[in-house]
Order: structure tokens, then C-alpha cells, then sequence
């Protein structure tokens, strides 16, 4: 920790001396009616969130770390899956594993919660499935650490929350046509204004639809996104919203597990980058599908009150190929293969309702915020799994000779459980001094499972609280010292060697640092030293010889500091982007999940040129230190002993855009993505991995009106 805080000395540092020197640039440029925005990694409305703690504050307010991306920044960089967005977010990780389940890391632990507009329950599993499209959303928030209030369960990593694109009450239509590699073809459109006169029902329509080759051999993507917002102010203080989501995501020649990547003699592999251990009979569809109601009651004087009932209907029907053992050196034959069916189906049920507003004690005007949500979800799995052998023919012909299909008996019931939380959560503002501003809060948890997963009892019956504390002094008018405390607790699906279901995990984080703004708080800057620390979580530790996967309960600690810098240096000049150092070490201090980068760095930046037809030209870059994985099983195979460690060397990935007006609203944009080409494998998660995405190249033409 010596190490991380003479970083962050630096950085702050570097900070105050930077700023009288853009200062000038600053004062130089013109007013715009952002000019009081603190501006995001992108041209946000607004520099306010409620997304930590539920009280709606700025992010110089919020005694945690905060990242959001706008629909800018989405547009600017074609950043149209959540895979590319969370890329660039600080301090976030993406585990590709496979091409159509994805897990997500931030602070040495598994993100499992995702929401949208605040709500929601954690993933199944903690996965994403499918390609989840942006075309939905008006902003992607990252809150990194424990969530406790707003969550109540999970580990201290982050939670990502999707803003929903709203109805305007002004007129407004844009739609765009997408070209790219791999015989890409994208649609997007989205309508939104009054439906009558006097403004007081407003919709919004949106649809997206994405057409391409994957660059992995046989892998195809078809996917159609629908939605559908409308919203009636009954009174002056009465709103009623209701709206539909549907997301249809059907690939094809998609991977189960992926690519070994070492020998039987413990060297590891270098393929083509198409290289598959798929085959074109294989698929993944998914229809995720989401419908919810909202009223929401300003009762002046700055309360309001909001009740959400959410629906959320998940399908998916999978015929899949799994590749196991480790090909010999010197004919590239040995590796064998599993196939199933798998067929799901989740229904999950959500209420909350939430206040908030000012109160005054002591002659200070401080903020309340408070609520109760409900959530049930039911879910059933099948599986149909083919007892026939398969075989993989030599290395060198895969992705090229087609593995035979195989034949399967028929679905039986895998697992059926339903899951139901129960969570009262409040949070207070308190002014406690011009420069004092403390945030104090807990969140009360009810839980209870109950069904089996694949021969593991899911029963338990769970209650937590977890407090929150947290504090902003303000050392000036720019800078404010800030810190924060809060625990959470993480129920566990995953079964040990005696296939019991592990006891939850118990998480906390610690956060403190420096915020600060400049420009009249158009750039925001931050830098933050963290602890994390789980019980009992966990751990991949091996496989029945049935394919189950068993797991060990292990301690990890997580310590590093992150730096951050985004917003407007000029008016038309944005950056946005950091730096994350980061140890993970297990109760003995020996470094643990070592498929977690340690290092990390994220950086964008767009500049426009209003006098030259609106030229914006913009680039962005990511890199992260080398990860390993330690595999244990190649040793059965008798040439070499001890665990293999697997590397992906350090990389970095470029990408550029460029974008300008013709004509009054068209707009014209080319996006190359990973510039240099750069070769690396997406993920060691699970000890295997296959190759991300070569270079691509994107143009769209936009109409907006």
C-alpha cells in the first residue's frame, strides 16, 4: 500500500499542476449550455447519480467510486454491446470465455449485479448471456465496491446499472445504417415526442437489428432489439409509466468452454485466430423480455415518491459442444468432446417502492431516502445430454472439418428453484458543516432458495444487515477528501467436494480519496486507495467425474488505488479514462485469482471541429498487465509435473473514429477498431480461452431530426 499511495500523492499532484495550465485554454473557449455540467467520460446531461446509495448526489458528493458513459460516447465509439461498453470502464474487466456467456470482475471479484434504472436481481449465476445491445439505453453507470444499500447482496466489486432511454417531451427521431466487417449490417431507429397537444402523454419507440459473421469459424450472430416507453402525467404531480423490452439474440457455431491451450507436454498453443472447437449444428438463443409499471408522486417541496413493478421473462435454447483433454504435441489428435441440449426458463417478479426528500434538524437542511422491494424469481433448466463419443480431428483442422452431430435421448429436468428477496434499504445526506457532508445508511436483507440444481440442494433461508458510512470534506472550493465503510453478503450457488451448496459469502470494502472538479466542474478528477475483502468465497477447484464442477471456500483480499480523469478540457475537447493497481492475495498471502489483470489502463478522448462540418476525430485505448492461470490437470497425462501456468502477456488494443456532418442532419462515421491488430486471448478464467476479435473497421450513416 506504500507503493499505492505514493501514486496517488503523484496523481493528485499532477492534478493541481495541470490545472492552471488548461486553465487558460479554458477561458479562451465559449460558453455552452453544458457549461455547468460536470462532464462523464462523454456529453452527460447531468453529473448527478443515485445509483450508490439511492440519494440522488453529484459525484464529487458520492463517497464511492463512480463511472458513467453517455449515449455520446456510446454513439461516438460504436459501442454497441455491453461487452465493448464495460471494456472502457475503470477498474472493470471482461472474462470472455466463451461466445455467448460472459462474466465481469472489478476489484479482484465476480460483478454479479446488474440493474436497470436502479433495480433488479443479480445475474443467473452471474453470467451474461448473449450479446446484451445498447440501443436501450440513455447511460451505463459503474459503482465500483460493495453496493450494499441498493443492492443488498453480492461481492465488493462494482454493480452496473443501465439507464433506460426515456420519452421526450419534444420531438425527436434519429436512425442510423451500420457497414462493417464481416459482413455486418446493423439497423437503428428511435422515435420519441408528445402524442397530443398539450404534451401530457409522451412515447418513445425503439428498434435495433444486427446481422454478422463472427471471426471465429462458423459463428453467426442475428439479433433484434424492441422498445416500447410510454408516459401519461395524469396531475401536475402524478406520472404513470409503463413500457416493453425484448431482446431476440440467435448465434450460431458458438462455443461451450473454448480452446485448451497447452499440450500434453505443458507447452501452450499459439492457433489462428479463427480457431474454434465448435461446429455450424451448434446454437444459443435467447429472448430476454422485460415489462414494468411505474407511478411516481412529487409531493412538493422537494419529496417524491416512486412504486416500480417489474417483469422479467428469460428463454434460452442451447445446443452446445464441449472440447476436454489436451491435444498431443506432435499429432494434434487426443482432445475429445460432450454435446447437449439445454433449454431454460426464468420468470422473475420485482416491486420496489421509494421516497425521498429534504428535512431540516439543527438548522441545517439535510436528505432522507428510503424503500422497500420485493423480488421472485422461478427457474427451470433441462438438460439432454448425448452419450455418444466424439472425437476432434488433428489441431490443424479445426474450424475447417466439420464434427458430426451427435443424437440425443431427451430432456430430463435438471434444476428447478426459485429464489425470494426481501429488502428495506434508507440512506441520509447529512450537512453536518459547510465543508462536512457524512452519508450514513444500512440495507436489511431476507432471503430464501428452494429447489435443486443439477444434485445439489439449493435450500437456504438467509437475513442480513449491512450499514454504510461514508464522508466528504471539502478541502476547497475544487478539492474534497472522501471516504466510506460498507459490508455485503453474497449467497452461493456453487457446491463443494461433498456436492453441499458453500455457505454465503461475507464482503467488505473500504474506500478513501481524493475528488475533485475544475473548469466550473466540467472536468472531474478523482484518486482512491481500496480494500476489499471476501469470506468464505468460492473457488474453482475441480470436476466430478459426472462433468460437475466442485468448489473450495477461500478468504480473499483485494487492495490497490484507482485514478480517474473525465470531462471537458476545452468545449470541444473530452477525456476520460484512468488507472487501476490492484493485489489479490488469498488467506496465506499468495497471490489469488491470478486470471485478474493486476494492472490496468483506460483512456479516450474525441475533439471536435464545429467550423469544419463538425469533424470529430477520437481514439481510445486500453491495456492491462499480464494474467496466468495455473492448470492442475495436464500432469495426468504423465510428461510433466506440477501445475502449467497458461500467460497472456501483457497487450494493448487501439481503436479510432471519426465522424462529420455533410448536410444539415446526416451525420457520417467510420470506427476502426484494434488498429494494430493485436493477437490475444479474451479471458483465462476457466484455464481455456479462445482469440478476441482482429482488426474491424465500422461505417454508419446517421439521420437525426
Amino acid at each position: 500500500m506504500k507503493s499505492a499511495c505514493h501514486h496517488v500523492a503523484i496523481s493528485v499532484l499532477a492534478l493541481a499542476w495541470i490545472q492552471p495550465a488548461l486553465a487558460a485554454s479554458d477561458g479562451e473557449a465559449e460558453a455552452d449550455d453544458r457549461k455547468g455540467d460536470i462532464i462523464v467520460t462523454g456529453t452527460l446531461p447531468a453529473n448527478e447519480s443515485a445509483s450508490a446509495t439511492g440519494l440522488v448526489l453529484t459525484l464529487r458528493e458520492t463517497p464511492q467510486s463512480l463511472t458513467i458513459i453517455d449515449r455520446a460516447r456510446l454513439d461516438d465509439f460504436a459501442l454497441k454491446n455491453v461487452n465493448d461498453v464495460l471494456d472502457q470502464v475503470v477498474g472493470v474487466n471482461v472474462e470472455r470465455a466463451e461466445t455467448d456467456r460472459t462474466q465481469y470482475n472489478s476489484r479482484g471479484f465476480d460483478i454479479t449485479n446488474f440493474q436497470v434504472d436502479g433495480i433488479g436481481l443479480p445475474f443467473i449465476s452471474g453470467i451474461q448471456f448473449g450479446d446484451l445491445d445498447t440501443v436501450l439505453w440513455d447511460r451505463v453507470e459503474a459503482i465500483r465496491g460493495a453496493n450494499a444499500i441498493m443492492t443488498g447482496v453480492g461481492n465488493p466489486s462494482a454493480t452496473i446499472n443501465y439507464v433506460r432511454k426515456r420519452p421526450t417531451e419534444e420531438f425527436r427521431a434519429s436512425g442510423s445504417v451500420m457497414v462493417g466487417s464481416r459482413n455486418e449490417l446493423r439497423f437503428e431507429g428511435d422515435v420519441s415526442g408528445p402524442l397530443d397537444a398539450a404534451g401530457k402523454v409522451t412515447a418513445r419507440l425503439i428498434y435495433a437489428h444486427d446481422n454478422y459473421d463472427g471471426w471465429l469459424a462458423f459463428n453467426h450472430v442475428n439479433r433484434n432489439v424492441y422498445g416500447a416507453i410510454l408516459s401519461w402525467k395524469v396531475t401536475s404531480r402524478l406520472t404513470a409509466t409503463v413500457g416493453y423490452t425484448q431482446q431476440d439474440n440467435h448465434a450460431d457455431g458458438v462455443l461451450w468452454g473454448a480452446l485448451p491451450l497447452t499440450y500434453t507436454d505443458g507447452t501452450q498453443i499459439d492457433l489462428p485466430r479463427s480457431t474454434t472447437t465448435s461446429a455450424p449444428w451448434t446454437f444459443w438463443n435467447v429472448t430476454d423480455k422485460t415489462a414494468f409499471g411505474e407511478l411516481a408522486y412529487d409531493f412538493g417541496g422537494g419529496w417524491q415518491a416512486k412504486g416500480v413493478f417489474t417483469y422479467r421473462k428469460f428463454k434460452e435454447l442451447a445446443k452446445l459442444l464441449y472440447a476436454y483433454n489436451y491435444p498431443d504435441r506432435d499429432t494434434g489428435l487426443g482432445v475429445a468432446g460432450s454435446s447437449g441440449i439445454y433449454p431454460s426458463d426464468y420468470d422473475s417478479y420485482l416491486g420496489d417502492f421509494y421516497a425521498s426528500g429534504p428535512f431540516h434538524l439543527f438548522g441545517r437542511e439535510h436528505r432522507l431516502a428510503f424503500g422497500l422491494s420485493t423480488s421472485r424469481r422461478d427457474g427451470k433448466e433441462w438438460e439432454d445430454f448425448s452419450e455418444d463419443e466424439i472425437e476432434y480431428p488433428a489441431l490443424e483442422d479445426w474450424g475447417k472439418v466439420v464434427i458430426a452431430e451427435p443424437s440425443y435421448p431427451g430432456p430430463y429436468l435438471a434444476a428447478e428453484t426459485s429464489d425470494w428477496l426481501t429488502r428495506a434499504y434508507g440512506a441520509a445526506h447529512l450537512d453536518i458543516a459547510d465543508p462536512l457532508k457524512l452519508v450514513v445508511g444500512a440495507s436489511a436483507i431476507w432471503l430464501k432458495t428452494s429447489g435443486s440444481s443439477y444434485e445439489v440442494d439449493q435450500t437456504r433461508k438467509n437475513s442480513r444487515i449491512s450499514p454504510y458510512a461514508g464522508m466528504v470534506l471539502d478541502l476547497s472550493k475544487n478539492v474534497s477528501f472522501y471516504a466510506s465503510y460498507t459490508n455485503i453478503y453474497n449467497p452461493q450457488s456453487e457446491a463443494g467436494l461433498d456436492r453441499r451448496r458453500l455457505d454465503p459469502a461475507e464482503g467488505t470494502s473500504i474506500e478513501g480519496g481524493i475528488k475533485s472538479e475544475w473548469f466550473d466542474g466540467r472536468l472531474y478528477a478523482s484518486a482512491a486507495l481500496f480494500r476489499s475483502k471476501q469470506r468464505g468465497l468460492a473457488e474453482y477447484a475441480g470436476t466430478f467425474d459426472d462433468g460437475k464442477d466442485y468448489y473450495d471456500a477461500i478468504d480473499v483480499t483485494a487492495r490497490g488505488f484507482e485514478i480517474e480523469l473525465a470531462g471537458h478540457v476545452t468545449d470541444n475537447w473530452t477525456i476520460s479514462g484512468g488507472y487501476t493497481g490492484l493485489q489479490v492475495k488469498d488467506e496465506q498471502g499468495a497471490p489469488a485469482r491470478i486470471y485478474v489483470p493486476r494492472r490496468s489502463f483506460k483512456f479516450a478522448t474525441t475533439y471536435r471541429m464545429p467550423q469544419l462540418n463538425d469533424l470529430q476525430l477520437g481514439a481510445q485505448l486500453r491495456w492491462q498487465s499480464a494474467v496466468h492461470f495455473a492448470d492442475p490437470y495436464v500432469q495426468a497425462f504423465g510428461i510433466v509435473t506440477g501445475d502449467v501456468i497458461v500467460t497472456q502477456k501483457n497487450y494493448a488494443v487501439l481503436d479510432l473514429m471519426a465522424g462529420l456532418r455533410p448536410i444539415d442532419h446526416v451525420r457520417a462515421t467510420v470506427n476502426l477498431r484494434n488498429v494494430t491488430n493485436t493477437k490475444y486471448l479474451g479471458g483465462l478464467m476457466w484455464g481455456q480461452g479462445f482469440y478476441a476479435e482482429p482488426r474491424s473497421v465500422f461505417v454508419s450513416i446517421g439521420l437525426d431530426f
